[in-house]
């Protein structure tokens, strides 16, 4: 029975997978860098998040079991910065410090 039970166990961990996507994230300057990688790495879940000032692309890495690409996207765009998915409200948007204001 304990045999089973270790087994069945082992199979639900192996079936968790280390997810790499890189996504669009608004944003223009260190600021919303820090905070763009702080808030996607503090997501359960995620292991890596990388943006780029330049690109505005941001590689995550992340246990699909844990968290999704959805959920890294509310998460960023309820604290100013949209993605390719989900948009910021007008609001929270207007809330970021001035040299992160990324709308024209």
């Amino acid at each position: 029975m304990i045999i089973l039970l270790v087994a069945v166990l082992s199979m639900g961990a192996a079936s968790a997978k280390t997810v790499k996507k890189v996504i669009n994230v608004s944003g223009n300057c260190g600021t919303c860098e820090n905070r763009i990688e702080s808030t996607a790495k503090s997501i359960n879940g995620v292991a890596s998040a990388n943006w780029n000032i330049k690109s505005k692309k941001l590689a995550v890495v992340f246990d699909d079991k844990k968290t999704n690409i959805k959920k890294i996207e509310t998460k960023l765009a309820s604290l100013g910065h949209d993605t390719q998915d989900v948009k910021a409200t007008s609001k929270v948007y207007n809330s970021l410090p001035s040299c992160c204001l990324y709308r024209k």
